[in-house]
């Protein structure tokens, strides 16, 4: 609740007010009298991690990746995407999936995979594996929102592009946790943000994952999909 005390001589009665800039004024009430939005946090960096962020950071330093390309980040769906570029012909893409990452993890090392590429468009594909260790939808969507939040804070102008969570077998069980998450990150509409839908379009005639689009376990995308995810995904590219 707004402060009901606000004026500047109660919150300033010992500073001679004409000899302050009047903006460090207004911040200082402003600061004082509402209360201050949370702050994104950047979740730690887990060891588990290392030998793929490094092994990035070493071919960055041989090969240095272009500035302000499309950056494709995430768990292992992404990590697997080796026909990239081939999907995306004449865009500048960057692929950082790694491992069976969460959410979480794509924030932590944005200090280290993300910013130092100044990419124009991030393309985020995790969520799948945070359902899968028996975080909720509420969680998900708060991994998400913080990742926004961190980017955002740093490339305020970098649009975020959100894979949905894909249709699988082997996750068919979470499928409602799926829907669920899916729909609440598909109603978050801000500047910068889009949300793109490959969960429905992996489904066949009896609701159920098209097996066809599916690598032999079951669960990862095979070159089919993934030209059904580049279809979907290059009208937001633009």
């Amino acid at each position: 609740m707004r402060n009901q005390n606000c004026s500047p001589a109660a919150v300033l009665p010992r500073i001679n007010i004409q000899f302050l800039n009047i903006r460090f004024i207004v911040f200082l009430l402003a600061a004082i009298c509402f209360p201050q939005r949370p702050l994104a946090e950047l979740p730690p960096q887990k060891p588990v991690w290392e030998p793929e962020i490094r092994a990035f950071e070493s071919r960055d330093r041989i090969h240095p990746p272009p500035q302000n390309a499309i950056l494709f980040i995430g768990s292992s769906a992404i990590r697997k995407w080796t026909t990239l570029a081939k999907d995306f012909p004449g865009i500048q893409v960057i692929n950082r999936g790694f491992g069976g990452s969460e959410i979480d993890d794509s924030t932590a090392y944005a200090g280290r995979i993300i910013f130092p590429y100044h990419p124009r468009i991030i393309v985020l594909y995790a969520g799948d594996n945070d359902l899968a260790a028996g975080r909720s939808p509420d969680e998900v969507v708060a991994e998400y929102t913080n990742f926004v939040g961190v980017i955002h804070a740093r490339l305020p102008q970098t649009r975020i592009v959100f894979v949905s969570i894909k249709a699988s077998l082997s996750r068919w069980k979470l499928k409602n946790e799926i829907i669920e998450t899916n729909k609440r990150i598909a109603a978050i509409h801000a500047e910068n943000l889009a949300y793109v839908d490959v969960f429905t379009r992996m489904l066949g005639p009896d609701g159920k994952p098209r097996r066809e689009l599916l690598l032999a376990d079951g669960l990862h995308p095979d070159e089919q999909c993934y030209r059904l995810w580049a279809s979907l995904i290059r009208p937001e590219l633009n």
